[in-house]
């Protein structure tokens, strides 16, 4: 009984013993829940509030203040969100890295094509406009301008023949004049002319005593006239009137050019029997009159016609001084100073070290000048110098800028004629404008201006002769 009893009591201390553990052990599993639960609940709690403070809108206060971006934690996180914060940010920084920054790489357009932009667009239509108008000049010299072969020849010929005729005659009829060789000179014989083979000058050079004539430049005279000259009659008193064959042309103590025309126009026009002359060399042949100077012309083949400028000079010291006076009457007794000879080589002279279009040019701009009648002021000499002045600017004068040096002579003589002056290029203080009038100057500056926009207007072929 005691054996039993004993080991009952065992038994009973043992199955309480058990309750006791597993009451302990439901108690701490329901407590654990409970816990777990309770932190789940938080956690889910900062993830909530976490995804509210990233997508809610920045308070412009809160962004004053402190100056943070929207993705930086706030600081009522806990650490462990810190820590997730933190890699969010460094997530986020290196795929800003990557991103672009242009704001026009997300419009529509720029994504299927990227459109040029307007100075691309404007370039490019100049490049067009210049390709199109250096066609345009190309086409217009060879079929308005240049002047065919067979033509210039038939007008040099008919020019030797008459020049030849002329200098006979004077020889004959006037041996003691004292006359140098003639010879003919200008465009036609430089290849510059254009249109048509229609003018040619025959110079005829004085022969005149060095110690009895000096040349005065213009500068140095009362007239105060750069590019003129005064041919004044010296050593009177050891050397009177009549010494000199030109004594007779003597006006006011000076060489007058108009007087000197008068006397060879007396011989020209009033001796020689052109008529006569004329049917003998297969021309008709009459003097022009009325006339400031004296101008033969000429019709050979095919009723074409050529005008001789019959032009007196006189060369002394460095000087050549023709007879073609100012056109003011106040400056009549005034001979002009030539440089057209020097124009003429110093362009011709680059074109032929370069292979430049100078020449072809020149050549055009004398042939817009030529049919448009409000640019007839303008000569083959103001064209000349101011091609000069544009080599002094620009070295590429190849065949492929012809159009680009077009347009900046016409800009170039716009602004010219804004001055009112266009220095010489053999002689800087000679205003090669100086016998243009204001209204003259007004009118081909307002017509060249108006122009610029659209230089095809020049290129039209109504002559003004």
């Amino acid at each position: 009984m005691s054996v039993e009893n004993s080991e009952n009591n065992r038994g009973s201390q043992t199955r309480r013993t058990r309750n006791n553990s597993s009451q302990k052990d439901s108690s701490f599993l329901r407590l654990s829940l409970v816990g777990w639960c309770n932190i789940g609940s938080v956690h889910i709690c900062c993830e909530k509030m976490y995804d509210r403070t990233l997508s809610a809108p920045a308070s412009p206060s809160r962004s004053n203040q402190t100056e943070k971006r929207s993705w930086e934690e706030p600081n009522w996180l806990g650490s462990s969100t810190r820590l997730l914060t933190k890699d969010m940010k460094t997530t986020v920084s290196r795929s800003l890295q990557v991103l672009p920054t242009d704001p026009s790489v997300f419009e529509p357009d720029s994504i299927l094509s990227k459109q040029p932009n307007r100075k691309f667009q404007a370039d490019l239509k100049k490049t067009r406009l210049t390709l199109s108008l250096q066609d345009k000049l190309v086409t217009y010299y060879k079929t308005s301008a240049a002047v065919p072969q067979m033509e210039q020849s038939c007008a040099k010929q008919a020019a030797i023949d008459i020049c030849a005729e002329l200098r006979n005659f004077i020889y004959n009829k006037f041996p003691d004049m004292p006359l140098r060789d003639m010879h003919l000179s200008g465009s036609l014989y430089d290849d510059l002319q254009v249109v048509r083979a229609d003018h040619i000058q025959l110079m005829v050079p004085l022969s005149v005593e060095r110690n009895l004539w000096s040349c005065v430049p213009g500068e140095e005279t009362i007239l105060n006239l750069p590019g003129f000259c005064l041919l004044r009659r010296e050593n009177l008193e050891y050397f009177p009137r009549g010494t000199s064959y030109w004594d007779r042309c003597v006006v006011g103590g000076y060489l007058c050019p108009k007087a000197v025309v008068a006397t060879f126009e007396k011989v020209v026009a009033g001796s020689i029997n052109w008529p006569a002359i004329g049917s003998m060399l297969g021309y008709v042949i009459r003097p022009v009159v009325p006339s400031d100077s004296l101008i033969l012309e000429v019709q050979y083949e095919e009723n074409r016609r050529l005008f001789i400028d019959f032009l007196p000079l006189v060369a002394l010291e460095d000087r050549t001084a023709v007879a073609k006076s100012h056109r003011l009457p106040r400056y009549g007794n005034m001979w002009r100073i030539s440089q057209r000879g020097a124009e003429t080589a110093a362009l011709i002279g680059r074109d032929q070290h370069d292979l430049g279009c100078r020449s072809l040019c020149l050549k055009i701009l004398k042939a817009v000048c030529r049919y448009n009648l409000p640019l007839s002021h303008l000569t083959s000499s103001h064209l000349t110098n101011i091609l000069l002045h544009i080599c002094e600017k620009e070295s590429d004068w190849s065949r492929g800028v012809l159009a680009d040096r077009f347009l900046q002579t016409l800009k170039e003589t716009v602004g010219y004629l804004e001055r009112g002056e266009l220095p010489s290029a053999m002689d800087p203080k000679v205003n090669l404008f100086s016998e243009l009038t204001a209204e003259e100057v007004d009118e081909m500056g307002y017509f060249l201006y108006s122009s610029l926009t659209e230089p095809e207007v020049l290129l039209r072929t109504r002559d003004t002769d």
